[in-house]
């Protein structure tokens, strides 16, 4: 078998034009191609959608990953792939890969083996070019701010409490702290600043959560950028729209909203926008692309999308900020789990992985269980969890498992999508449709809107984490009962490792009445959340000690090596 990229080279792909028009009747007028294979849908072709009934919504999330991933999007695509095997209508709903994991540990985004949408190069690298035009909207926005100081400053911005960074789509820990402006007075003021990856951008999350062209352009105005040079009780927050720079950074999205349509391998219709972080930032992809697939499948079909890391992060926030803010409601939850992130939970190193460990992969259950306990009681979902199938993988382990998930009374399949594509997921689709058919999910909420936002701190930490208590700096609790005056109703956008439920990433399995400490809180005014830093978790990753950058090359055809 080759590799990832080896097997995305071989596949056949249709054109993508084609393709949409003959699965859902799209009209070619309505595609803007980017090639042969990539194509954007036309803002005005999702607005005729409007009235059309949505098909079911099915969210993949997993246990707490281990730093290779456990294969969330891979079952994603699998499952998306076995839907239509088995005669459903659907369409898979991803996120963007970012630059940074794909040069760094985690590789690419874009499915795995016989479970992956191609063209997979281009969707791993610039694709249509989406984050360019994030950063760059994000990054005028920056310029304009220190412009506007050095130009005589007429909104009387404090350069010592500047709020808005600058961002860049690549994994570079020199950029965290950096100082600005040096070289005398024609280099503007000189002040601190920092570097944030794109994904952690506020404007990723406006894009993602925006509705439409002119809800965008509302929100970029809305974004706090910083506050007035006054005494403290007299500052006054400044926006974006007060520089004006609102309509420019919407002129540089507008044409990025457009949601992406591809292809998997079995040649049915993906759609992949938006991309932030579920550990940094909310984790989803856009809504314009979830809600305007849902349309496209109509009633009786089916949407699969994921939302990042384990069901602590991504799901979480897709469950209590996406869904909480626009009305999505999925009928079926879908956890991977693997036998190596069990034993790796339950003690075991790298380097143990392969090598069959009963007493570890039982350690290990205490993870998967908090993560089905959330989805089932908390959030009040059915659930099916798809045991990821790895060659290494023992009788014994996975009987083990199955075992372990027969005892809970909680449906479990093989899934075997990365060796046999859609075939290998049949059987997982079969019992998501059971599930989805039956309607029995409520949907609740871990906290209520009107809460104050250190009450939504608690519960999420004690509810969904496990955590025992909560600290938090005098300063900061101040700042969370301003922000709960100034933004009523704003969920909370919860940053922290994603390596534990605790903000220790060295904790592994499932920690209880531990002490979670808050270390920073900011408004996403824009966003419409309040993020809330934990533990020592950070905006700007670093590359490993070997990155996957390593051995990624290209020969004298153009054709690229190394990617995963």
């Amino acid at each position: 078998m080759g590799t990832d990229i080896e097997i995305a080279q071989a596949a056949t792909m249709k054109p993508i034009i084609d393709l949409a028009g003959t699965k859902f009747g799209i009209p070619k007028e309505e595609l803007d191609p980017y090639g042969h294979y990539k194509a954007k849908l036309s803002m005005g072709y999702i607005d005729s959608l409007k009235d059309k009934k949505d098909g079911k919504l099915i969210l993949v999330t997993a246990m707490s990953p281990t730093p290779a991933g456990e294969g969330k999007t891979t079952t994603t695509v699998g499952l998306s792939d076995a839907l239509n095997y088995i005669g459903k209508t659907c369409i898979g709903a991803l996120r963007e890969p970012s630059l940074g994991p794909v040069f760094g540990v985690k590789g690419g985004a874009a499915g795995g083996g016989y479970a992956q949408v191609v063209p997979m190069e281009d969707i791993n690298l610039h694709f249509t070019g989406d984050f360019h035009a994030i950063a760059a909207a994000h990054n005028l926005l920056s310029a304009m701010i220190d412009n506007h100081i050095h130009q005589g400053n007429s909104l009387n911005i404090d350069p010592r409490n500047i709020t808005w960074p600058r961002v860049v789509d690549m994994n570079d820990r020199a950029l965290r702290k950096l100082i600005i402006g040096m070289g005398g007075r024609p280099n503007g003021y000189m002040r601190d600043d920092m570097f944030k990856i794109v994904v952690a951008s506020e404007i990723m999350a406006i894009f993602c959560l925006a509705t439409s062209i002119s809800d965008m352009k509302d929100r970029l105005g809305r974004i706090i950028i910083g506050h007035t040079n006054e005494e403290v009780k007299d500052r006054k927050p400044i926006y974006a729209r007060d520089l004006n720079a609102h309509g420019a950074m919407t002129a540089l999205l507008k044409d990025a909203l457009k949601p992406n349509v591809v292809q998997t391998l079995e040649n049915n219709v993906m759609m992949i926008h938006g991309g932030p972080f579920a550990n940094i930032a909310h984790g989803c992809n856009s809504y314009l692309a979830t809600k305007t697939a849902l349309q496209l499948v109509g009633e009786g079909g089916y949407v699969v999308t994921e939302a990042g890391f384990g069901a602590d992060l991504g799901a979480e926030k897709f469950l209590d900020i996406k869904c909480r803010t626009t009305g999505l409601k999925p009928s079926c939850v879908v956890i991977v789990c693997t036998v190596k992130a069990l034993k790796h939970h339950g003690g075991v190193g790298a380097d143990g992985y392969k090598v069959e460990n009963l007493e570890a992969l039982k350690k290990g259950f205490a993870n998967l269980d908090k993560h089905l306990e959330n989805i089932r009681e908390h959030y009040q979902l059915p659930c099916v969890v798809s045991i990821n199938h790895f060659y290494h993988d023992t009788d014994a382990e996975i009987k083990m498992v199955q075992d372990h998930l027969d005892e809970l009374k909680v449906p479990n399949v093989i899934g075997k999508h990365w060796l046999e594509g859609g075939a290998g997921a049949a059987e997982l689709a079969k019992k998501v449709v059971e599930l989805s058919e039956k309607g029995e999910g409520t949907h609740k909420y871990v906290y209520e809107s009107d809460e104050p936002v250190f009450a939504k701190v608690c519960a999420v930490a004690k509810k969904i984490y496990g955590a025992g208590d909560v600290k938090i700096s005098d300063l900061l609790k101040r700042r969370l009962d301003k922000f709960s005056k100034e933004f009523p109703g704003f969920p909370i956008c919860m940053a922290k490792t994603q390596s534990s439920f605790s903000d220790n990433p060295t904790v592994r399995g499932a920690p209880k009445d531990f002490t979670l400490e808050v270390t920073d809180a900011v408004a996403s005014n824009g966003a419409g959340f309040i993020v809330v830093m934990c533990g020592e978790i950070m905006t700007m990753p670093g590359l490993p000690k070997v990155p996957a950058a390593e051995k990624i090359d290209v020969d004298e055809k153009g054709m690229i090596s190394g990617l995963f």
